[in-house]
């Protein structure tokens, strides 16, 4: 029998949490720096802008990048842009963060890097309608009444 059920789930809670700390996380899984190249760093989802947080602090090198995050995830960085959009409907602000990280990744050479940071909401927070289609927010008819996330991503992917 647990002498203390609320301090063994606390402690659990802690465990947990600091096992998912990106800081923890992407440690050993970086990369060397490239040698006459730059690094460029991308991402988007809930915890991109921690990630990209965790990163700089890591990387001894020179790097730059954007990632993109839903409003109220975002956290102060150095090096990488950090952009909040809306999720799970994409608005405007995913659409220019889209088109940011499209630029951030254009005219790379093969000494470039790009360091990919993606997580759960990426879908949402990066659309890229075809042309002549407009986000979805501009539909207020469509909403999300009703609808489950899920439905939300299977029509994005559609």
């Amino acid at each position: 029998m647990i002498a203390d059920p609320r301090l063994f789930l606390t402690s659990l809670y802690e465990v947990a949490v600091e096992a998912a700390n990106p800081l923890n996380r992407i440690r050993d899984l970086l990369p060397p720096s490239p040698i006459g190249g730059r690094v460029v760093v991308v991402g988007a989802g809930k915890g991109a802008a921690q990630m990209a947080r965790s990163l700089e602090s890591l990387w001894d090198g020179p790097l730059t990048g954007v990632v993109v995050t839903p409003y109220g995830y975002e956290c102060e960085t150095q090096r990488v842009k950090v952009i909040g959009a809306a999720h799970p409907v994409p608005d405007r602000a995913g659409l220019g963060a889209a088109e940011r990280l499209k630029a951030a990744i254009f005219n790379l050479s093969s000494q470039d890097l790009v360091i990919a940071l993606i997580c759960g909401g990426g879908s949402a927070l990066l659309p890229a309608p075809p042309d002549g289609c407009s986000c979805r927010r501009d539909c207020p008819e469509r909403g999300t009444a009703g609808v489950r996330c899920s439905d939300l991503g299977d029509e994005r992917r559609s």
